[in-house]
């Protein structure tokens, strides 16, 4: 992506949060730098874009080492494996894929553990990761009794033929996460 691939994605982003009588405001774009240098990164930095991700250790680590400004937001997108966080967490602001307890533990040991998305697997898919949608606000109580933030959910809807299709997978989604701010309104 360059910055005038950023700027039209904006635009999009912007029309559809109007279309859904949201603030575009309140709506913010990640991007994930995965396989691109840091010249790329740089240049959607430049367009004045902030929040960056990446979905492997080395990659985030390699980012961090002094090679690009010091402002950048670093979420991480990739599945975590429990060697690797105290590589992963100190450079990110969010890690947008807790997906299974076995997480939990490691995670609440770091001295200042990043806020997280719990990663739900909506459609029960046996690929992919992440909790069964009954487990969800269990799961938060257990992270938030140690002490670790949940800032929403995170799903990877399945593959449809037409956008359209996985309305009803973010429909389900909200669902979830309107519950889970009931019972967790921080």
């Amino acid at each position: 992506m360059d910055s005038s691939a950023l700027n039209k994605v904006r635009a999009r982003m912007a029309a559809a949060a109007q279309r859904a009588g949201r603030d575009p405001a309140d709506v913010s774009l990640l991007v994930v730098s995965k396989g691109r240098s840091n010249e790329a990164v740089l240049e959607l930095y430049d367009a004045g874009h902030r929040e960056f991700g990446e979905n492997r250790p080395h990659g985030l680590q390699e980012r961090g080492e002094g090679n690009l400004p010091e402002d950048i937001r670093w979420h991480f997108v990739g599945n975590v494996q429990r060697r690797a966080i105290k590589t992963i967490a100190p450079p990110i602001v969010l890690l947008h894929s807790f997906d299974r307890m076995s997480l939990l533990e490691p995670w609440a040991r770091l001295e200042t553990p990043p806020p997280i998305l719990i990663e739900v697997n909506i459609a029960a898919e046996p690929q992919k990761h992440g909790f069964e949608p009954r487990q969800v606000l269990q799961v938060a109580d257990l992270v938030t009794d140690r002490g670790i933030a949940v800032r929403g959910l995170m799903i990877i809807p399945p593959r449809v033929e037409v956008a359209e299709d996985a309305r009803r997978w973010f429909a389900q989604l909200r669902k979830i996460g309107d519950r889970l701010r009931a019972q967790h309104p921080e």
